[in-house]
C-alpha cells in the first residue's frame, strides 16, 4: 500500500482498510481545519489504486471495511468509483462497506440514481462534517455550503439507501454566537434525521486559520463549563423523527456522552445537568486530544 502525507480517518474506521484515492481536500478553506493544509488537491490515477488492492489483497486474509481516503473521495466521478468499487467487490468479497468521506457540494454533483448506484456497489456511509447549523457561523468558517445545502445533502444520501454520519463542532462560534450555534445545530439535527450525528469540541492547531483569529482577539474561546451549556441547549433543539444514534465521545471532547436521539435525549439533559453541578467530570484538559 502507497500512502502521502498524514492519512485521516474516522474513529470508527480504526479497523478499516485505508485506501487513499484522491491527495487532500478539494474544499481545503475551513478556518478550524488544519489536516490537508500541506496538501495539494489531485486525483491518484485509479490504475495505482487499482495496484495498492492488489496488494492489500497478497498482505491481507480478511478485510471486512474499507474507507476510501483522504478528505473526499466522493468528488470522484462515478465512473471512476464504479471501477474502483467493482475491483474491491472482486478482489475482498468478505468485505461488507466501503464508506468514504464527502461535502455536500459532491453530494450535489451526484444524481440520485449515482447515488442509489453507489450503494449498490458497496458504498455504505458517508461522513459529511457540517460544524454547525447556523449560516452565519458556517459563513465565518468558510465551510463552503450553507445549512439548506448540508441538510439537502444528507437527506439525499439516506434516502439512497447509504447512511449518513455528520460530525458538528461544539466552540466553533465562540463566545459571542454560542446560542445561535447551538439552537440552530439542534434544529439541523431534527431536520437532517441522519443515521448518526457526531460531536466533537473546538481544538485548536497552528496550521489552522482560526487560531490567528483567537490570538489576534477576534474571538474569545468558551470554557469547559460554557461547552457543557452550549451542549445542553443543542440537545434540546434536537428532536428528528427519526432515531438519530448521537455520539459525544471524541477525545475532543469535555464530557462523553452518548445515546440515540429522540430516546435518549432527555437522559443525556440529565448527564449533563449533573455535569454542570459537578465540574470535577470534566476532562483535563492535558487529556484533550484532536
Amino acid at each position: 500500500m502507497r500512502y502521502e502525507g498524514d492519512i485521516y480517518r474516522p474513529p470508527s474506521e480504526a479497523w478499516s482498510l485505508l485506501v487513499q484515492v484522491t491527495i487532500g481536500c478539494t474544499h481545503n478553506s475551513c478556518t478550524f481545519c488544519s489536516m490537508f493544509k500541506d496538501k495539494q488537491f489531485r486525483v491518484r490515477p485509479v490504475e495505482e489504486v487499482l495496484e495498492d488492492l492488489e496488494d492489500a489483497r497478497k498482505r491481507y486474509r480478511w478485510v471486512e471495511k474499507m474507507f476510501l481516503c483522504d478528505g473526499d473521495a466522493l468528488c470522484l466521478s462515478n465512473r471512476k468509483l464504479l471501477v474502483i468499487l467493482d475491483r474491491i467487490r472482486a478482489l475482498f468479497p468478505e468485505c461488507r462497506r466501503v464508506n468514504v468521506y464527502g461535502n455536500a457540494i459532491d453530494v450535489r454533483h451526484k444524481t440520485d440514481a449515482e447515488l442509489r448506484e453507489l450503494f449498490e456497489h458497496g458504498v455504505k456511509m458517508i461522513y459529511i462534517g457540517a460544524e454547525s447549523g447556523s449560516d452565519e457561523v458556517l459563513r465565518h468558517v468558510n465551510k463552503g455550503s450553507t445549512r439548506a445545502e448540508l441538510i439537502e445533502a444528507v437527506q439525499r444520501i439516506e434516502a439512497s439507501g447509504i447512511q449518513a454520519s455528520v460530525t458538528f463542532i461544539s466552540g466553533l462560534a465562540g463566545k459571542a454566537g454560542w446560542r445561535d450555534h447551538a439552537i440552530q445545530t439542534g434544529t439541523m439535527i431534527s431536520e437532517m434525521n441522519a443515521s448518526y450525528a457526531a460531536l466533537l469540541t473546538l481544538m485548536l492547531d497552528p496550521r489552522a486559520p482560526i487560531t490567528q483569529e483567537i490570538e489576534r482577539g477576534e474571538m474569545e474561546l468558551l470554557s469547559p463549563e460554557e461547552v457543557i451549556a452550549e451542549t445542553y441547549l443543542m440537545l434540546e433543539n434536537a428532536n428528528p423523527t427519526k432515531t438519530t444514534v448521537f455520539r459525544s465521545n471524541h477525545a475532543s471532547n469535555y464530557y462523553s456522552l452518548a445515546g440515540n436521539l429522540p430516546e435518549d435525549r432527555d437522559r443525556m439533559l440529565a448527564e449533563l445537568e449533573t455535569v454542570m453541578h459537578h465540574q470535577g467530570m470534566l476532562k483535563e484538559e492535558w487529556l484533550r486530544r484532536l
